[in-house]
């Protein structure tokens, strides 16, 4: 590969770069970066006085007087990162290059069964997005393209479709798209008999939908178009002049809601979920104009789901049971008075999900940090546990719309093993290999070594680190190593593997993943530490991972650094107040970083969900601790480590003025000399760019400043 050579004249020394033997020094360029307007803004509470300087930043969002400004202000930012980045440019290119080569262009995904069609979606050679495609009855049938997604999106600069939904006859597909990148979706309906798109556009939704038996009816979620909540399930009826008729409106601001059908086909359900409590209802869906059922009230601190069978119901739930239990009920006898345990609970196993098939369910379990698959026979009772041969894996359930099937579609991936699709068949007991994602250039995983290790955190806790590296590592604390966290919602930080990953570890870095409280990698209770008043154990767990792979010689503080986005971007502005000596670098990628100032104004979209996992400040008590906690309150007069903060001007899920803000505040504070860059994404959101190549850009930019900060250039 050629070696890129940075022009010296473009660049001058930055004083917090150290020499090594890894290459030449990268030297930054000497240019000023952009100093943000200074506007107080008073808030008051609890009689606490605190003055945010840049609240003004907010109004491109709220279009108020400093829109322009706040637009400028981050276009003034985006030059200056692009500046400094100025020298990488080329091995941007060769990293973008080295990246998309290892990816098969044209591919297919395993087709999937459901109703007398098989459905897959493929790509073609150098296109950004891909077709959905049918065959009927057999795989050897003529091919339908149902959407072609690469000519749909052509013009757009961002462009997602989802929610592919089928008619029960086969002959309409509705589907919801995105032009913004906002999780705004406007559902459209296609006549897949005349390719006709039906004038039935329905916006302001969350994409999905739910058919009834006749065809002609459809179920959907509906957003408030400001705050973006999912406040009610509306029923449409195709071709009707009349306004949808709403069926559910969700009154409490924390819960989520959707709507979703049962696999058998008989019924539609309705899904109230908060943080902590949780509450369905349930409809024929051959009866689609009656009223829904009431299945259980919701109980407060008591979650449940719902799965049905051909003669009862399957409920997991947490009722008295910590790690969820599963239990089941008559048809017609739906409160928790009428269930009865199937399975129950246990200290050391967390009950993760159900999925239903005529003969069997398999249930998802998690113990010791890891997947397993427990396979019932729904006859005879008896039980199996599908067999895994690595240390440390992820598997998950894949898709398995027929319900007669004995066939279970699952996946499985891990640091080393490409994405791969299997077919188990429950009855014979036997995986089959049905695709692994092909990587180009001669990808080899035993070339690769992985690990699974244990840090003990500052209270005694064992918080588990899962790593790879190339071949030829050595233990001496001189290799560069990245570890990424998340730790928030519940949410299992599982390994996998990244063909774009290769690009870091073949030129001598470590990746590792920590498995932090606040996620739920070894057990409810473990999210349970890690949020409300305990939110404190994920940045110290992800402190003390930190340190011990230093102690342990797998890094260096010259050479570690740190990655996490949206929730994981809060644990980097913690870590980076809280420990900013341990880090070289971080990588804050849409980083909710602003707790209190966006958990008090409920005009911000999703804020009143967010409650049960932060605390809602208008309670002194949680104030005052997410005050303590919370990155852009806690910027202090010090050294800050070298960062790049990553966010999108439409974003949705954590508005772009958050890390605006924490860059210009830390700019004011930081006393080094360390690099701080911000790039905001102008056409993109929360998910990063929509096709399958453009994100790659943004990975070579993210991996770029890792490689200048160790100067490695080739």
């Amino acid at each position: 590969m050629k070696k890129i050579i940075i022009p010296v004249s473009l660049l001058i020394i930055a004083s917090s770069c150290k020499q090594n033997t890894q290459g030449t020094m990268y030297k930054w360029p000497d240019v000023k970066p952009p100093v943000a307007e200074v506007k107080p803004h008073i808030r008051a509470i609890h009689n606490d006085t605190v003055a945010d300087n840049y609240y003004w930043m907010i109004d491109y969002f709220k279009k108020g007087p400093d829109s322009t400004k706040a637009v400028d202000y981050l276009k003034a930012e985006n030059a200056y990162q692009d500046t400094m980045m100025s020298g990488t440019k080329n091995f941007q290119k060769v990293l973008f290059d080295e990246m998309k080569a290892r990816i098969k262009e044209k591919d297919e995904s395993v087709p999937v069964f459901k109703n007398g069609y098989y459905y897959y979606s493929r790509t073609d050679e150098g296109k950004e997005y891909y077709k959905y495609c049918r065959k009927k009855g057999s795989l050897d049938a003529k091919e339908e393209v149902l959407l072609d997604v690469d000519e749909m999106a052509k013009g757009h600069s961002y462009y997602s479709a989802t929610g592919f939904n089928i008619s029960p006859d086969n002959k309409l597909l509705a589907y919801g798209i995105d032009m913004v990148s906002r999780r705004q979706y406007t559902i459209h309906i296609k006549n897949l008999e005349t390719g006709e798109i039906y004038t039935d556009a329905i916006v302001n939704t969350s994409g999905g939908s739910v058919w009834a038996k006749d065809n002609k009816t459809l179920f959907y979620t509906a957003k408030n178009p400001e705050t973006l909540l999912t406040e009610k399930i509306k029923r449409h009826t195709l071709g009707s002049k009349e306004a949808d008729v709403v069926v559910y409106e969700e009154k409490d601001k924390s819960n989520y809601i959707d709507v979703d059908r049962s696999k058998s086909g008989d019924y539609i359900f309705i899904q109230s979920r908060a943080t902590l409590s949780s509450e369905f209802r349930y409809l024929d869906a051959g009866k689609p104009n009656e009223a829904f059922k009431v299945f259980q009230p919701r109980i407060k601190d008591v979650l449940y789901s719902v799965t049905a069978l051909a003669d009862k119901f399957l409920i997991v739930t947490n009722q008295n049971a910590i790690n969820f239990k599963l239990m089941e009920c008559p048809l017609d006898k739906t409160e928790s008075s009428n269930w009865k345990e199937v399975l129950p609970h246990r200290k050391d196993v967390l009950l993760e999900g159900v999925e239903e098939f005529k003969d069997y369910i398999v249930i998802t379990e998690r113990k010791n940090g890891l997947n397993q698959f427990r396979v019932r026979n729904l006859a005879s009772n008896q039980e199996h546990y599908v067999d895994f041969k690595e240390a440390a894996y992820t598997i998950y359930v894949g898709a398995n719309p027929d319900y007669s099937s004995k066939v279970l579609r699952y996946g499985y991936t891990s640091l080393t093993t490409p994405s791969s699709t299997f077919d188990y068949n429950m009855d014979t007991k036997e995986s089959k290999l049905m695709k692994q994602q092909e990587v180009l250039g001669g990808y080899k995983a035993d070339d690769y070594v992985t690990e699974r290790l244990y840090a003990t955190a500052t209270d005694g806790t064992k918080v588990p680190i899962s790593l790879v590296y190339k071949k030829g590592f050595e233990k001496n604390g001189k290799a560069p190593l990245l570890l990424y966290g998340y730790g928030s919602y519940g949410y299992t930080n599982d390994v996998y593997f990244s063909s774009a990953r290769l690009s870091l570890l073949d030129r001598g870095f470590v990746f590792a993943m920590a498995g932090i409280r606040g996620g739920q990698e070894m057990g409810r209770q473990w999210y349970l530490d890690g949020k409300l008043m305990k939110k404190k154990n994920t940045f110290t767990d992800f402190i003390d991972c930190g340190k011990y792979l230093v102690d342990q010689k797998y890094t260096s503080k010259e050479h570690l650094y740190a990655e996490g986005g949206s929730a994981g971007g809060l644990l980097m502005g913690a870590v980076a107040n809280m420990a900013p000596d341990l880090w070289h670098g971080i990588i804050a990628e849409v980083p909710f970083i602003d707790v209190v100032n966006t958990m008090l104004d409920e005009s911000i979209p999703l804020t009143t969900n967010e409650f049960d996992e932060w605390g809602n400040p208008k309670n002194e008590e949680a104030y005052k601790y997410m005050k303590s906690y919370s990155p852009y309150e806690n910027v202090e007069k010090k050294a800050y480590p070298n960062m790049l903060v990553i966010t999108g001007l439409h974003d949705s899920q954590v508005q772009y003025f958050e890390p605006a803000k924490w860059v210009a505040k830390l700019r004011a504070n930081k006393t080094d000399n360390n690099v701080l860059m911000l790039h905001t994404n102008m056409d993109y959101g929360h998910g990063g760019a929509s096709g399958r190549f453009d994100y790659l850009k943004e990975e070579a930019l993210n991996y770029a400043f890792l490689f200048a900060l160790e100067r490695i250039e080739k």
